[in-house]
């Protein structure tokens, strides 16, 4: 019963935030957490992305060099602290469900769910972000941030990545605090 209670406070503190936060940005959200020991952020310079052995072809080192920055802001769930995590995964959502952010995809799984937005024109994407939560888990956002990115390079991008010339250890370890 009381586990029960503490999820309606939560949907009830939901809906209260999602009124306050309705004209809210990703990036004023993200600032606002930058405090909070709950929360797991880091910022990657994306020229850190690529390794020391990289194959990039030209075109490839031109698409990377329209991402700037990476952030990435992570809340884990800890000790069943769902009532913090449902508030904060339904404020995030009330943001991204903003017109201002274009949804690109979603991807679900039975455990997982994740959503790819962007800002911008789609021939000049500002900002990708996505969205991934998992209610046992917690959440994760992405935030490649960038100047003229087009959904087509980003796809060539995670090619490369597949062939290990995008050097993803920085946040590797980072997927180590959702793990069972």
């Amino acid at each position: 019963m009381a586990s029960l209670l503490k999820y309606f406070m939560a949907l009830i503190l939901g809906a209260l935030t999602l009124a306050s936060c309705s004209d809210k940005s990703l990036q004023k959200y993200l600032v606002e957490k930058q405090d909070n020991d709950k929360f797991v952020k880091m910022d990657i310079a994306a020229s850190l992305l690529q390794g020391r052995n990289s194959s990039f072809t030209q075109e490839e080192k031109d698409i990377l060099n329209t991402i700037k920055k990476v952030n990435v802001v992570a809340y884990p769930i800890k000790e069943d602290d769902t009532v913090d995590y449902e508030m904060e995964k339904q404020q995030l959502k009330a943001i991204l469900d903003q017109e201002r952010y274009k949804e690109l995809t979603r991807i679900k799984s039975n455990d997982w769910d994740a959503t790819l937005k962007y800002t911008g024109e789609e021939d000049a994407i500002d900002e990708v972000i996505v969205f991934a939560s998992d209610d046992k888990r917690g959440f994760a956002v992405f935030r490649l941030l960038g100047e003229n990115m087009r959904p087509d390079q980003m796809l060539k991008l995670m090619k490369s990545a597949e062939r290990g010339d995008l050097d993803v250890s920085k946040i590797e370890g980072f997927g180590k605090i959702f793990k069972d």
